[in-house]
């Protein structure tokens, strides 16, 4: 049911059948919402990316920022992380399978700024 304001005979404001917790949108965002994520799983949707590469494609984002996205996007199963075994060690991210069902939501937003935007 959603939540709706109600005015009572004295004019006050109360809302009926609200939310005891986040509701699904607010949940999504909360994964998706941040800024950068959802650059960085549009660039790893075809194939892995090693770190500076990665930081280097989010063009007016630092560093540490994407690595915090980063660790954020695995804590939640998006992307996955692989050490490489070379001098000197690198590290690849890669989209898992419940990352890449979130592009689709991002192919929306391309599409939907494309018409709407500007």
């Amino acid at each position: 049911m959603d939540a709706r304001i109600e005015i009572d005979s004295k004019g006050r404001k109360s809302v009926r059948d609200g939310c005891d917790e986040p509701c699904a949108i607010e949940q999504g965002m909360a994964i998706l919402g941040g800024k950068w994520t959802a650059s960085i799983l549009w660039h790893l949707r075809d194939e892995p990316v090693r770190f500076n590469d990665l930081a280097r494609m989010i063009s007016g984002s630092s560093k540490k920022m994407v690595s915090e996205r980063l660790r954020h996007l695995e804590a939640h199963g998006l992307i996955r992380r692989t050490v490489i075994e070379t001098k000197p060690v690198a590290v690849s991210y890669s989209i898992t399978d419940r990352g890449q069902a979130a592009i689709g939501i991002l192919e929306e937003l391309q599409r939907w700024t494309e018409q709407h935007a500007g």
